[in-house]
């Protein structure tokens, strides 16, 4: 996969991410939903820990946009 491509995936898993309003569910979805939602949450953590990771062991540094 290039590396445009991995950067299109990455900018659609977070719009796809920012779609997301769990205060807008409800108190029964949410309990139905926590198992997965768990699972999901913890993966995340994983790969994006993997990957900033990866980017700091070549030396560089992962920094917040500076918003104008």
């Amino acid at each position: 996969m290039s590396t445009n491509e991995v950067m299109t995936r990455l900018e659609a898993a977070v719009s796809a991410l920012g779609d997301v309003d769990v205060s807008a569910w409800s108190e029964d979805t949410l309990k139905e939903q926590i198992g997965e939602l768990s699972a999901a949450l913890v993966a995340l953590d994983t790969l994006l820990s993997r990957v900033a990771d990866e980017v700091r062991a070549r030396g560089l540094r992962i920094e917040e946009p500076v918003s104008a």
